[in-house]
């Protein structure tokens, strides 16, 4: 019962442990790596099946009438978008490849949209879910209107189109957000019953996006375990996503506070898609920036945790 009860109130480091144990397991030890080797890549095509699970049970706890977008909204897609350009203006002032890759990994942190499971972690910890539902959406289709502006200033190779990057985020607004959104408003409107006994599981979809969690870390620390960098380069490229991701959340924090929605703001701003961003980096910028969306993944998933602690300690956060 003690086991159980220390996995209920730190689930979120337990599933980056676990994640990161099996990984190692699977392809360290000579036996088991054939099985890691088949298993492994279908465990991550698992992940947009676990989300759109999650944000399906998420949805069905929210009315029609509760979706408005709010002022706040807008201005951290300001302020994502001012935090980006700097960015690239930095990328622009360097002539050392080295600094020009660890840059590129701090602005990939900035740039990559809100991710689609950051309505659970606000619906724990006491926000709104519906504010976050509406952020979410906005980012990113806001997301495909600024990544073909700026990713050919950061890569003078990036081959990328403005209408390439607007399909590409749509769908997956679509598949991830859109579609589970209309089956839960609909099992609201018709299957009152179900959305009933899934609003009653308050822990139901944290407890899937624990079990996409673990997955997720067995695939970051297969990313950074494979990079090819120096020491020094990997020890930055690890640190410099903390600094970012307090960064991150305290202005989301700030801002919402200012329209009394501190949690969601912080929620908004600063938990990422990393797997978004990941994908970005492999696809259009330089590969070994990757480290930095990967090491900004277990930051944000520290913090979260430390922030269900307190909200579980002290009943409410201050801010």
């Amino acid at each position: 019962m003690a086991f159980l009860a220390f996995i209920k109130k730190w689930t979120l480091l337990c599933a980056i442990v676990f994640g990161s144990l099996v990984y190692l397991l699977f392809s360290q030890v000579p036996m088991l790596q054939p099985f890691g080797n088949i298993v492994g890549p279908h465990l991550v095509d698992v992940m947009p099946v676990l989300i759109f699970l999650i944000l399906y049970v998420t949805f069905c706890k929210i009315r029609m009438d509760d979706f408005r977008p709010h002022k706040w909204h807008f201005w951290l897609q300001g302020i994502r978008t001012a935090l980006s350009a700097l960015a690239v203006l930095a990328i622009l002032h360097t002539n050392d490849p080295e600094q020009k890759v660890l840059l590129e990994g701090i602005f990939i942190c900035v740039i990559c949209p809100t991710a689609a499971a950051a309505a659970v972690i606000t619906e724990k910890l006491g926000g709104s879910i519906a504010s976050m539902t509406v952020y979410t959406i906005i980012a990113n289709c806001f997301t495909s209107l600024i990544i073909p502006l700026f990713f050919p200033m950061v890569e003078k190779a990036a081959d990328i189109t403005f209408m390439l990057a607007f399909f590409m985020v749509l769908k997956r607004v679509v598949m991830v957000l859109v579609v589970p959104l209309c089956l839960a408003l609909l099992t609201r409107r018709y299957l009152p019953k179900v959305a009933g006994w899934f609003k009653r599981r308050k822990n139901l979809a944290f407890y899937i996006w624990s079990i996409n969690l673990s997955i997720l870390m067995g695939f970051t620390l297969k990313t950074m375990l494979h990079a090819q960098l120096s020491s020094h380069m990997l020890l930055l490229m690890l640190i410099l996503p903390l600094f970012i991701c307090l960064a991150l959340f305290g202005i989301g924090k700030f801002v919402g506070h200012q329209y009394g929605d501190s949690i969601s703001g912080g929620q908004a701003l600063g938990q990422k898609n990393t797997i978004v961003g990941i994908w970005l980096t492999i696809t259009f910028l330089n590969p070994l920036a990757v480290i930095a969306p990967c090491a900004y993944m277990i930051w944000q998933n520290v913090i979260n945790t430390w922030q269900l602690w307190y909200k579980e300690k002290y009943g409410i956060l201050k801010w």
